[in-house]
């Protein structure tokens, strides 16, 4: 079983669906590399992980259980963190 899994996540802004049912799982230790084009909803997964945005659709699971991140801090204490692409 996977450490880290999202699963059938959507996210909506206004008429633009970022995010589709999408699907995700990582192990323990594995390192991952998401590519896509501008605007193909990367960095809005990356969001939910870190707890900056909140799916519409779907569970994260992590080491088993499925989680609710609210918020960094909810991503911190189950060992999740984000490096931005941008410092702000």
């Amino acid at each position: 079983m996977a450490y880290l899994q999202m699963r059938n996540i959507t996210k909506v802004f206004g008429s633009v669906v970022a995010n589709d049912h999408v699907d995700l799982a990582l192990d323990r230790g594995e390192i991952l590399s998401l590519l896509g084009e501008n605007g193909s909803g990367k960095t809005t997964l990356m969001n939910m992980i870190s707890g900056i945005y909140f799916p519409d659709e779907g569970h994260i699971c992590v080491g088993g259980r499925e989680v609710t991140i609210r918020s960094p801090k909810d991503a911190y204490a189950l060992g999740i963190g984000m490096i931005h692409q941008h410092f702000k």
